[in-house]
């Protein structure tokens, strides 16, 4: 990192900033840079990756506009304190368009702002990403559960496209759809632009069919579940809705006698439930809509086909809500006193893990595992996330949702992946 003095700042700074250069041989990534195996450490379960200096680079927008340096990164970025970003600025960690600049210097619109940092990304479950096939054009892999498709957030190297590239040396890669990153299954991806763009041409002409299955909550209905309702997700929040219909729309539940007999039997439905707006003003959600088939039950739990005709944030997890039936483990839909992640700073699954009357170990103890030998990665001064491993704010404590994506298949193609074993149901 080149830094270009600005006019202001003291002897003492600069003697400062001095010291921690020769102190630190720092290269500093960028998202051009490949991940690679030695990246990557493994404790009690989980993957974490190495901490790295990492250049973060934004340009100012008509809302962060007038604000000075240190509030904008205050409000706009809270995973650290006030007291972090004054330093950051004093001794360049964070800079203008190249320069160095004071901690009461007031942004304007599409200034470049970079921000050098130590990165800790959060760890994920120490699953391999197996590999299904691998064709000349087409990779098929199991998603584990608890890691993104794709950088994102906090997560650049511990991703499905990260590991593929540092353990098999597979790039670049184009996910031709998404799961969450607590669902776990089949990702189809394609090795070429031209082969991700027929694959996307067949999902939006709607010739691509989807099958999950999830373990839901109690003896989900024998017969075939319809659920229509528009879903509204809620970035800032982190969850969806179902939005019901003025026209009231009844839930159809289909059962088929003969191939050539459907006894339909329609019922009202309560969108009463957490989740579920049944207000009468316009609704803001899209259409969607998901069908539902009971593959067992045990009587405690089932196991369900889910079949979304549309591709909507969570809809699976908030139409099985509407059913009453809510995926088992969903602690984000499963219960309406959710906490708030804005506050917290972390994702919304997780603000509604730490929501649940489930006991949590301390977070003292939870520090404890992270921390590991000086010797596994470098300590940064700076940094207000070392000598811990992980991130500030990760609880510790995570689980991968019970939604598994099992096939995809469109014109003259079909993948699966096997089913997970807690699909087995004794």
């Amino acid at each position: 990192m080149k830094r270009k003095r600005g006019k202001e700042g003291g002897e003492e700074e600069e003697k400062e900033e001095e010291k921690n250069k020769r102190k630190m041989d720092i290269v500093w990534q960028t998202p051009a840079h490949p991940a690679h195996k030695d990246d990557y450490i493994f404790h009690n379960g989980k993957r974490y990756v190495r901490p790295y200096y990492f250049e973060f680079v934004s340009h100012v927008n008509k809302r962060w506009e007038g604000k000075t340096i240190v509030d904008l990164f205050t409000q706009e970025f809270r995973g650290r304190p006030n007291d972090y970003y004054v330093s950051a600025v004093k001794c360049g960690r964070i800079q203008v368009d190249g320069e160095n600049i004071p901690v009461s210097y007031k942004v304007k619109r599409c200034q470049k702002i970079s921000h050098f940092v130590h990165r800790h990304e959060p760890p994920v479950m120490a699953w391999d990403v197996a590999i299904l096939q691998n064709e000349p054009d087409v990779l098929t892999v199991c998603k584990p559960a608890s890691v993104p498709v794709h950088p994102c957030g906090q997560y650049r190297k511990n991703t499905v496209l990260g590991i593929l590239q540092a353990e098999h040396g597979l790039s670049p890669l184009y996910p031709i759809h998404r799961l969450d990153r607590l669902v776990s299954g089949l990702l189809i991806v394609a090795k070429n632009p031209a082969k991700a763009d027929i694959f996307r041409q067949h999902i939006e002409a709607g010739l691509v069919q989807k099958q999950y299955v999830a373990k839901v909550i109690g003896v989900f209905p024998e017969c075939e579940q319809v659920v229509d309702a528009n879903v509204d997700y809620n970035a800032r929040e982190g969850r969806s809705t179902a939005e019901k219909r003025k026209t009231r729309r009844k839930m159809r539940s289909v059962v088929v006698i003969h191939k050539s007999l459907l006894c339909l039997l329609c019922r009202d439905f309560s969108f009463s439930k957490v989740g579920i707006s049944n207000g009468d003003t316009t609704l803001k959600g899209k259409v969607a809509c998901t069908k539902f088939t009971r593959i067992s039950t045990n009587g405690i739990h089932s196991i369900v086909l889910c079949e979304p005709t549309t591709g909507r944030t969570h809809q699976i997890r908030v139409h099985l809500q509407c059913t009453g039936h809510p995926i088992a483990n969903d602690m984000l839909y499963l219960s309406d006193n959710v906490v708030d992640r804005s506050t917290l700073g972390m994702t919304a699954d997780r603000a509604a893990a730490l929501s649940c009357s489930c006991p949590v170990t301390s977070c003292e103890n939870h520090n404890e595992e992270y921390k590991v030998s000086s010797e596994d990665f470098s300590i940064d001064p700076m940094c207000s996330h070392c000598p811990n491993l992980a991130p500030n704010g990760y609880n510790g404590h995570e689980e991968g949702l019970w939604l598994h994506c099992v096939r995809y298949s469109g014109p003259g193609w079909v993948y699966e992946c096997p089913y997970p074993d807690w699909a087995s149901l004794s």
